[in-house]
C-alpha cells in the first residue's frame, strides 16, 4: 500500500483533536503499545481500527516527526475557496487570518494554533509560495487544525478585493505601519494579514490594505517571529472583543 504523507496525523494533541472535532474521517490508529497514550485512544477509536506498531515503524509512518506513539491515519483536511467560506460565514465579529508566502509550516502550525486558541473563524493563505497542510504543520498546531477553517486562494490581491467587498477591514501587520496595534479598532469583521519570515507583507498587498498595524517594540532586537507577532494581533483581537469585569 502507498502511503500519502499528508493523510498522518502524527502526535497525541493532533490525533486527539482530530477525533474529537470530527471534521474528517478517521481510516486507522497506529499506537506504540507501551505507550502511555495507548489506553486513552483505545476508548475513542473501534478497535478494528487500532493497530499496533514498533517505534520504528511509527516513526516511518509519522515521517520523522514526534509521534509520541500515536499516528492516525485519517482523510485530508478539507481545504475551502474563499467564495465557499464567504457563504458559510456570516459572524459580524469574525477574525480571519491572511498568510502572506508563509513558507515555514512549523510558523504555518503555530498561527493556526493560535488561531483556533483565540476564536478567529479561519485562516487563508496561498496554493504557492506557501508552506502546505503538511504532518509537520498539523503537529505544530496541536490539533488547532480540526477548528479552524483552511481557506486556499490563488491570488491574494483579488482575495482582499473580495474579503473588503464582503465588509472586513483589512490589517496589514508591518514593523512601519503607521498605526500601533494597541490604537487600532480590531472589532467587527477583521482580516489580519501576516507577512513572510524574512520579507514582511509585500508591497502590493500593503498597497491594497486598509490599515498598517506597527506592534512597538522597545528591545535591542527590532523584529518579531512572525507566529509569534500574529499571537500577539490576535490576542489583541480578543481582548477587544471579551467583556471587561
Amino acid at each position: 500500500m502507498t502511503w500519502n504523507p499528508l493523510e498522518m496525523v502524527p502526535g497525541r494533541l493532533p490525533a486527539l483533536a482530530c477525533l474529537q472535532a470530527k471534521k474528517r474521517s478517521v481510516k486507522k490508529l497506529y499506537l506504540y503499545e507501551k505507550s502511555q497514550a495507548a489506553r486513552e485512544f483505545e476508548k475513542l477509536v473501534p478497535p478494528h481500527q487500532i493497530f499496533y506498531a514498533d517505534r520504528q515503524r511509527l516513526d516511518q509512518l509519522a515521517g520523522g516527526i514526534v509521534h509520541q506513539g500515536v499516528v492516525l491515519q485519517a482523510e485530508l483536511l478539507p481545504l475551502l475557496s474563499l467564495e465557499e467560506w464567504l457563504v458559510r460565514n456570516d459572524r459580524p465579529d469574525c477574525i480571519l487570518l491572511v498568510l502572506d508566502c508563509i513558507e515555514d509550516p512549523q510558523n504555518f502550525g503555530a498561527i493556526v494554533r493560535s488561531a483556533a486558541a483565540c476564536g478567529a473563524s479561519g485562516v487563508l493563505f496561498q496554493k504557492d509560495r506557501a508552506a502546505p497542510v503538511s504532518p509537520a504543520a498539523v503537529k505544530a498546531a496541536a490539533g488547532g487544525m480540526e477548528y479552524v477553517d483552511l481557506i486556499q486562494v490563488t491570488n491574494l490581491s483579488r482575495s482582499l478585493l473580495q474579503l473588503q467587498e464582503s465588509g472586513f477591514w483589512t490589517a496589514a501587520l508591518d514593523s512601519d505601519g503607521d498605526t500601533r496595534l494597541w490604537s487600532a479598532d480590531l472589532t467587527g469583521r477583521i482580516a489580519l494579514i501576516i507577512g513572510n519570515e524574512g520579507a514582511g507583507v509585500r508591497r502590493l498587498i500593503l498597497k491594497n490594505a486598509d490599515f498598517h498595524l506597527a506592534i512597538p517594540l522597545i528591545g535591542e532586537v527590532t523584529s518579531l517571529n512572525a507566529s509569534v507577532a500574529a499571537g500577539i494581533a490576535l490576542a489583541e483581537c480578543l481582548r477587544q472583543r471579551v467583556p471587561k469585569d
